[in-house]
């Protein structure tokens, strides 16, 4: 199973002081498994959600190929054309399964713009950290994730409209850490600030975002 995930999960949790008591790579299945599962679209991250008789059961698909390049180029010895997309892509499912199994926890509904958004607020907060949170990078890094983004031509309406929502609030959530707390180097503030932007409800994080950007 793949390290980076795990320690994905390890980082998320520690970062947002959460925990599922879950382990990540209990939940991966492979195409195989997918397959089955009959979903008829195949992205290279899918989180597979299933709710039967109260119980709810989840499997995280995550892109082989994509793990194993990460294997090879650890996103923790530096983030370079080889390895960001993939590292990002792991984020995005990491994410997505750690805010689901909290919020089933917690008997909390959760809709697919809420961890859609969440998971692009992840991709800028780890790349971020995992540069060391130098403001220097900062700027590239925004551009890469929310200037230069394009999205798969088999969505349908509803689903481009959601990922494009939650980029663009997530990308001017970014600039407003970047502009209060990137900038003068108090990573310690942007934690706290990012954890109490975790608990929020969806309406709550796009008021939020909306208030911080103007």
């Amino acid at each position: 199973m793949s390290v980076v995930l795990r320690r994905l999960q390890q980082g998320l949790e520690a970062l947002y002081r959460v925990d599922t008591q879950l382990e990540v790579e209990a939940f991966i299945i492979d195409e195989e498994e997918r397959r089955r599962a009959g979903v008829t679209r195949v992205p290279r991250e899918q989180l597979l959600v299933r709710q039967e008789d109260g119980e709810l059961a989840l499997g995280l698909f995550v892109d082989q190929g994509a793990l194993d390049n990460l294997e090879r180029n650890d996103p923790a010895r530096g983030l370079d054309d080889g390895n960001f997309a993939d590292f990002c892509l792991a984020i995005e499912g990491v994410s997505h399964f750690i805010y689901l199994a909290l919020c089933a926890a917690g008997h909390r509904r959760v809709s697919a713009l809420e961890l859609e958004l969440q998971a692009e607020v992840d991709k800028f907060v780890c790349c971020l950290l995992v540069q060391g949170g130098r403001a220097q990078a900062q700027g590239d890094l925004r551009r890469r994730l929310y200037g230069e983004v394009r999205f798969h031509d088999d969505l349908d309406a509803d689903e481009r409209d959601r990922y494009f929502t939650a980029n663009e609030r997530a990308g001017q959530y970014a600039e407003g850490l970047e502009r209060r707390f990137v900038r003068s180097d108090r990573v310690q503030d942007m934690l706290v600030e990012l954890r109490r932007f975790y608990r929020m409800t969806l309406d709550d994080k796009l008021g939020h975002i909306a208030r911080s950007a103007a």
